[in-house]
């Protein structure tokens, strides 16, 4: 493997700036290829502080460089390939300098780079030395007035942050802005947008009367798909002020969606820049799952003002500072918007799908790492989802009332601030008098906690014995485990279905209580359980856990059915399908016809046909474990075996329940009134399940339905649904409507995403050969984000059967690619290249040919150090 040495940090040698920037003033003369950018930095030594001053830079042309108007000479600093050091500065002075740099062959889209001929910056975590020269760091924190000039032909929409206290003409056909941002911030918050844009408009009046001008910027053409995003944004606003008393800060509110961006979105100080996947949408273009994304996306990145921007990170290790915290905040936005079950359990699947392998594979971190190469690669599901749950389980802990106490205290302390994860749990302690010491390894131990609980009823002292125990298998780093404060919330359902009353130690709880597993044990003793009662455990996923519980068929049906908590009677019903899946899959490996569960399927008839429920979370219910969660629950990984289970039990679900899918598929079609709100979404949610498990049987009946509703469709919700179940049919019906859908949407950058990830994803052998020829499609391009997402990511992440060839085939398909991205874009790259780490997992034959393609990737001469730290993680660990 190649030994190319890129440098360490680590928490651990933190050390505060040197040097306070206390204003930034910056002009930009705006053009494609050669873009000049003026600094002019007020600094001043920290006290106590000696020692040169030293600022970041990459691909940076210097052209001047001033201390107070003088020029230096060649003598008087050093520049390198990642920086500017001056040997012997003053203690107080301004530095000047200018620059150019080249936006149009910023591929990497970091720093200030062209997107559709629309000049756009993205900095966190460190795009910013891609702009000037600058102590690019989270707790550098500045105010700034930045200068925009530029051709009005070309760029006739100017925007920075903050507020526009200045424009002008400059009479040679170019003009200028000026944006001053009155609030200090580091420097991955700074933001410039220039182009040909249109925009949205509305107003907000806050909750002191202060109106706020709203304005969402797209590509010429887009303004009218806007209106769900500007929705959903004063929604946004609405809502903080009263779940957080949270109100906005200044008078202008921008939002800009572009087509290129390495992100979802970022929350950059009242001009957040977004992937236009994340704004744009009308019924024709975007799925009821495209909606509810823009609700939350929208509602993030606006919570940030205050959870990441007015109280920003001390450095990039206490990152969950503020994602973990928005996390949770856009889940309770969304929880309240729509239904809360469902949202939980939504969420719950993407830990599982996202976090859970992390956490169990060689990229396994804490939410608060302790070292890192390069900083884009922590950007994970662990500092993100992991961080959300481990804000729920503090407010589990605390409750409402006490969590705002704490939110209110941490903004009393820290407004204007770069904190750390300690000085959130110090203000949650503080606020409410309560020692949290022990809550703090949450943030410290990577690992998913494995709690096994066990019970026993003793019918003649009327009792019921539980005990849980908790165990973290060692991670890359970390090889002894502690036991974690794990917040397990519980009740018991008696064998009538009914919840019963909990009695511990001569208490009534009543029918719930959280009990506090913190040590590698805990035994209950329930008082007056008459019957057998089945333990109900860890409802609404109150800890991020693996929960072992021996739960017989018997008691699972009981909890599907009846179980109060909507969280735990989905996820009786998930364990139950697993449980079967895996015995179907050892079967299949014994050469054994498997077993189907008729129980199994009756339990799954009774939920789809009980219209108590809502419709959204009977699609949840009834919908089967993925293969990748199955894969988590086995080593090595039987990926033939787990498809073709899967696969059996989806027909066999379609053909036993024909008749009611077939019902239920009828009395849920729209009145072609198209509503994005949860209850309608729900409602084609179900019809689309029932679509789906009738589709699994591959019948020429099922193949006309599919064909029929793609055909009839009249939002992309239905087509998608309907298009999803015909690229799983070989036939002339598949290619009719793949052919049919890039006529329609050819000219949508967005939609034409969906008709690329669709393809790649098909389980249908020639998958691998149809993504190749994509590659050369004219709406395909290497150096767009989202087009490689699409394609090349739907592929490797999304397609375990066809990723994971028994030839090896797909590993050196991915390989070949990352290697070529890795050059134009090393994020992104670094990102999709996370999936070789599970190569361990895998049986010996693919383990050794992924292994071999992973290695070739980590022999190419010049990788990044985003992909350089990935593969040497992921062959290491």
């Amino acid at each position: 493997m190649k030994t190319e040495q890129h440098a360490v940090i680590r928490l651990s040698e933190y050390a505060a700036p040197s040097y306070a920037v206390a204003g930034v003033a910056l002009s930009f003369d705006l053009a494609p290829t050669g873009t000049t950018v003026r600094a002019d930095l007020k600094i001043e030594r920290s006290a106590g502080q000696t020692g040169p001053l030293t600022l970041d830079g990459e691909a940076l042309d210097l052209k001047s460089i001033t201390i107070d108007g003088q020029p230096l000479g060649d003598n008087a600093y050093t520049v390198t390939e990642t920086g500017l050091t001056l040997a012997d500065a003053p203690s107080k002075f301004t530095l000047t300098t200018e620059v150019l740099i080249d936006p149009v062959e910023n591929t990497r889209l970091e720093g200030l780079y062209q997107s559709n001929g629309i000049f756009c910056t993205q900095c966190e975590a460190e795009g910013f030395r891609r702009i000037t020269y600058f102590p690019d760091r989270p707790d550098v924190l500045s105010t700034y007035r930045v200068t925009v000039r530029g051709s009005k032909d070309v760029c006739p929409i100017l925007l920075s942050n903050g507020n526009l206290v200045e424009q002008r003409d400059l009479g040679d056909g170019r003009h200028e802005a000026v944006w001053e941002d009155p609030f200090p911030k580091p420097s991955y918050l700074f933001a410039l947008v220039a182009g040909k844009l249109d925009s949205y408009e509305d107003t907000f009046t806050t909750m002191s009367g202060r109106k706020v001008d709203l304005k969402i910027w797209v590509e010429p053409g887009n303004a009218p798909y806007c209106a769900y995003a500007m929705d959903a944004l004063k929604r946004s606003m609405k809502w903080d002020e009263d779940r957080f008393g949270l109100e906005y800060d200044l008078d202008i509110f921008n939002i800009v969606a572009v087509s290129d961006f390495n992100m979802g979105a970022m929350e950059n100080k009242s001009l957040n820049v977004f992937n236009a996947k994340y704004i744009l949408a009308d019924p024709e273009t975007a799925t009821d799952a495209d909606y509810a994304n823009i609700e939350a996306i929208v509602g993030h990145e606006y919570f940030h003002n205050w959870t990441g921007n007015r109280v920003t990170c001390r450095d990039w290790f206490q990152l969950s500072l503020k994602e973990g915290l928005t996390v949770f905040r856009d889940q309770e936005f969304s929880a309240d918007m729509r239904s809360r079950a469902v949202k939980r359990i939504q969420d719950v699947r993407m830990l599982r799908a996202r976090q859970f392998p992390e956490d169990a594979g060689p990229l396994a971190h804490p939410v608060r790492p302790e070292s890192y190469m390069e900083i884009n690669n922590f950007y994970t599901a662990t500092v993100y989802e992991k961080g959300a749950e481990v804000i729920r389980m503090q407010h589990a802990l605390l409750g409402e009332d006490g969590f705002q106490k704490g939110m209110k205290l941490y903004f009393e302390r820290h407004d204007g601030q770069a904190v750390t994860c300690d000085d959130f749990v110090a203000a949650m302690a503080d606020a409410n008098g309560r020692d949290m010491t022990g809550f703090k390894p949450w943030y410290s131990q990577a690992g998913t906690p494995k709690v096994t609980a066990s019970w026993r009823h003793d019918a003649t002292s009327k009792t019921l014995t539980l005990t849980l125990t908790q165990a973290t298998e060692p991670t890359p780093g970390q090889k002894q485990k502690q036991a974690l404060p794990i917040p397990m919330r519980m009740g018991l359902v008696g064998s009538d279905g009914k919840p019963c009353n909990l009695i511990l130690d001569g208490q009534d709880l009543g029918a719930e209580t959280v009990l506090m597993l913190d040590e590698d044990s805990l035994t209950c003793v329930f008082e007056g359980v008459d019957n057998a009662a089945v333990p109900s455990l860890n409802r609404g996923f109150s800890a991020p856990i693996v929960l072992k519980a021996p739960y017989s068929a018997a008691e699972s049906i009981l909890l599907m059915g009846h179980d109060p908590d909507p969280f735990a009677r989905w996820e009786a019903g998930q364990q139950y399908a697993t449980a079967l899946l895996l015995g179907m899959v050892a079967d299949l490996r014994e050469k054994r016809e498997p077993v189907l569960d008729e129980g199994f399927i009756a339990a799954f008839g009774r939920i789809l046909t009980d219209s108590s429920l809502d419709p959204a979370f009977r699609s949840l219910a009834i919908t089967l474990p993925s293969e990748d969660y199955l894969a988590e629950q086995m080593r090595p990984v039987a990926v033939d075996e787990i498809h073709e289970a899967r696969q059996r039990l989806r027909k066999a679900i379609g053909e036993t329940l024909s008749r009611d899918l077939s019902r239920l598929h009828a009395e849920l079609a729209d009145d072609g009134r198209f509503d994005p709100g949860a209850d309608a979404a729900g409602r084609r949610a179900l019809r689309n399940t029932a679509l789906i498990y009738l589709g699994a049987a591959e019948t020429p009946e099922a193949v006309t339905l599919a064909k029929t509703r793609y055909d009839i469709a009249d939002n992309m919700t239905d087509r998608m649904a309907a298009l999803a179940v015909l690229t799983e049919c070989a036939g002339p019906e598949r290619e009719a409507a793949l052919a049919d859908f890039h006529d329609r949407f050819k000219d949508d950058e967005q939609v034409m995403d969906k008709w690329f990830a669709i393809q790649a994803m098909s389980g249908l052998p020639d998958t691998l050969d149809r993504v190749k020829a994509l590659l050369d499609h004219p709406r395909f391009s290497m150096k767009k984000p989202n087009k490689v997402r699409a394609l090349i990511g739907s592929f490797a992440m999304g397609n375990p059967i066809r990723f994971h060839a028994a030839d090896g085939s797909g590993y050196d398909f991915v390989i070949d690619k990352l290697i070529e991205l890795d050059r134009l874009n090393p994020q992104v790259a670094a990102r999709l290249l996370g999936t070789f780490g599970q190569w361990r997992r895998l049986p010996a034959d693919r383990a050794r040919l992924m292994k071999t393609a992973l290695e070739r990737l980590a022999e190419t001469e010049g990788l990044s150090r985003d992909s350089t730290e990935i593969a040497t993680k992921s062959l290491a660990g």
